[in-house]
């Protein structure tokens, strides 16, 4: 049957405002996103597929429709696209919901982004571990071999340490992300870590500041299936930025969409199948009152939490784990109270103090600062509920004058904080990074617990929950 969106579309324009003096595209916002006051939904409202929620799954869902040509509403309960991958801009400065960094080897990400669009600038191939009141670096082989060799006898780990790093380097790459993501045994990596021969300072140290920060998981008692596959993309692969901040990610997905196929500020109550049938797809109930139909499905791309409400009653509950939380606090300064200029990650790694990683956000990318300012980026592990965000960043100052010099760090002055209580999903084992995305007829799931907490576990779901909804449908083989 034909599949036609019968929503009215006058209200729908596009906004896409520019920074002065950046000639790149910002895609924040459509202006005309629908709101209750421009009365209800009708039953009469129907498209060929609904999407529930606008981040990176949604987005590649959307995408993977777009390449099919199938007719789809993405429908976002906030005021714009990305989900936790989002930029505000507060005072000039570009600040991102949350340390996060874009690993250019990801495999989904390298298909569907404009890597030169995004202008992506790069972090140091290392990091400076802060031990015994000063710091000592650690360095890629293969991208910066005398600090490499240098950094063979700092107390980080031994020599023996760092040639087993090279032989993980090694082992990791002769996998394919395939192997690595369906591998049938996994272990905590901590425990992968023990059993590879790293000795306890080299985990403490390194690994555990490292890709704790990673998995907001200190612990690391995350899956190794997961430590492998970061491992893989960081050995084929950069840490960076893009310019514009980490919200260009899901900016540039939104503007290859069709016009009018996003609604903003659209919240969903329910999703309902009609009574005493399951062979038709549900329907979705909004907050407002109103109904939307879709001829082919819903796909279901919130967060696990907010799932997991939507399908009560329509599938058992799911057994799930405390999902992983973050803080990051963002610090202004003057160029001059910056006391280094390298574009390196900074890591803990004395296993004291509530600081688990930091950078200067201007020295990786000079763009997220107006010009004669300079941006600071701490992150911390964990909910820290019993503190406020100002003795935080009290705290925070007071730990970082230790590790830097303490007049200009304490002229450094608190911009903003955010707190991420679901920051990302417990992916400690046992788990399943292929789950189906299936729930029942013309109902999907797709988001990053449902494959990989990364960035390209969230964009590899959101496809895959498109093919099998159109393969059930016949339209794809």
């Amino acid at each position: 049957m034909p599949l036609a969106i019968s929503l009215p579309t006058s209200s729908f324009s596009n906004l896409f405002p520019h920074r002065r003096g950046h000639a790149t595209l910002r895609y924040r916002r459509f202006s005309g996103a629908r709101s209750s006051a421009e009365g209800p939904y009708n039953q009469k409202n129907q498209t060929g597929v609904i999407i529930i929620g606008a981040g990176l799954a949604g987005l590649a869902a959307a995408t993977r429709l777009t390449s099919e040509r199938i007719p789809f509403l993405l429908l976002e309960a906030s005021d714009g696209v990305g989900g936790r991958v989002r930029t505000d801009i507060v005072d000039g400065f570009f600040l991102d919901r949350g340390f996060q960094i874009f690993i250019s080897a990801y495999p989904e990400a390298k298909k569907l982004l404009d890597y030169e669009a995004l202008d992506l600038q790069r972090f140091y191939a290392g990091a400076k571990v802060f031990y015994g009141g000063k710091f000592h670096t650690v360095a890629d082989p293969l991208r910066h071999f005398w600090d490499s060799v240098a950094s063979l006898t700092n107390p980080i780990g031994s020599v023996v340490d760092k040639g087993l790093i090279a032989l993980t380097r090694a082992r990791v790459l002769i996998k394919s992300d395939q192997e690595i993501l369906t591998a049938a045994d996994e272990v905590p990596t901590i425990d992968l870590l023990r059993k590879i021969g790293f000795s306890e300072a080299i985990l403490d140290r390194f690994f555990r500041p490292f890709f704790g920060g990673i998995f907001f998981d200190r612990d690391l008692g995350t899956t190794s299936k997961l430590f492998d596959f970061i491992f893989r993309c960081l050995a084929l692969g950069e840490n960076t930025l893009p310019a514009m901040g980490i919200g260009e990610i899901p900016n540039q997905l939104a503007a290859k969409l069709p016009a009018n196929s996003v609604l903003f500020n659209t919240r969903v109550a329910s999703i309902e199948y009609p009574t005493g049938s399951d062979s038709d797809p549900p329907s979705v109930r909004l907050q407002d009152g109103g109904v939307l139909k879709a001829d082919l499905g819903v796909i279901v791309a919130v967060e696990q939490h907010q799932a997991d409400k939507l399908l009560e009653g329509i599938r058992e509950p799911v057994p799930t784990k405390p999902a992983r939380s973050t803080i990051c606090v963002y610090f202004t300064a003057d160029p001059n109270q910056i006391p280094v200029q390298d574009p390196v990650l900074f890591l803990n790694g004395s296993s004291t103090g509530i600081i688990n990683n930091m950078f200067f956000s201007t020295n990786v990318a000079r763009t997220y600062a107006p010009p004669g300012k300079a941006l600071v980026s701490v992150s911390l592990i964990g909910s820290f509920e019993d503190r406020s965000d100002d003795d935080l960043a009290t705290e925070v100052l007071r730990e970082l004058s230790g590790w830097f010099s303490e007049s200009s760090v304490m002229s450094w002055k608190h911009l903003k904080t955010y707190r991420i209580k679901f920051a990302q999903p417990n992916q400690c084992p046992p788990t399943d990074l292929v789950k189906s995305p299936r729930v029942r007829t013309g109902l999907y799931l797709c988001g990053d617990y449902m494959t990989s907490a990364t960035f390209d576990g969230a964009l590899v779901s959101g496809r895959r929950a498109v093919e099998v909804l159109l393969r059930e449908k016949g339209l794809i083989t």
